[in-house]
């Protein structure tokens, strides 16, 4: 376990970005405030033991792919530094300018998933926690919605599980933090059991 650094008013600032850029959403099929993700992810972060650029990094870690691109990440970097937006960069499977589409979804990932291995620790302890609380917050919405949610994702279900146990196979030859990884794994049997259980 690392042990955190102090926080500044950097990560006020980057909070402050987050909930602004998050109010009014809500995550898929929910009314859950859409900011829980990355408080989530923060926090999580935080309980491993991340810095302030590695928390703040999670804070943001949608921010280029889902809001501006290129454009974002150039804020981000001359705001937070060239560490958090190179975390926010490998977290990101597409970077869509204002007004572009992003590519097909298996594709996309599967391209990201190629990179992942290369990615730095600080990116594989972001985007395991990213992970851990998107899989958390799917085992409570399947519980609640069943088969019904997965309209609300390109994936579909197939798609859905493949890409975590992609995950999970990529995390487990990696030098990911071990436990982080067993609690992803943990996480994705929850689900994977619920399903079985709900379509059975």
């Amino acid at each position: 376990m690392r042990n955190n650094s102090e926080l500044t008013d950097l990560f006020v600032d980057a909070l402050d970005w987050a909930v602004k850029n998050t109010m009014g959403s809500t995550r898929k099929k929910s009314n859950v405030p859409g900011i829980s993700h990355p408080l989530g992810v923060a926090a999580l972060v935080m309980d491993y033991g991340g810095s302030e650029e590695e928390i703040i990094a999670a804070l943001l870690h949608d921010e280029a792919e889902d809001r501006g691109g290129e454009q974002t990440l150039t804020l981000i970097e001359s705001r937070f530094g060239k560490k958090v937006a190179q975390i926010v960069r490998e977290c990101s499977d597409a970077l869509p300018e204002p007004g572009e589409s992003k590519k097909e979804w298996k594709p996309r990932k599967e391209e990201h998933l190629e990179k992942l291995p290369g990615a730095s620790d600080s990116t594989h302890l972001v985007y395991l926690a990213d992970k851990i609380h998107n899989l958390r917050a799917l085992v409570i919405e399947y519980n609640n919605h069943g088969e019904e949610l997965w309209k609300s994702f390109n994936g579909g279900r197939d798609g859905t599980l493949w890409y975590y146990r992609r995950l999970i196979e990529i995390f487990e030859a990696s030098k990911a933090p071990r436990l982080m990884v067993k609690n992803l794994k943990r996480d994705y049997e929850d689900l994977e059991g619920l399903i079985k259980e709900k379509t059975r």
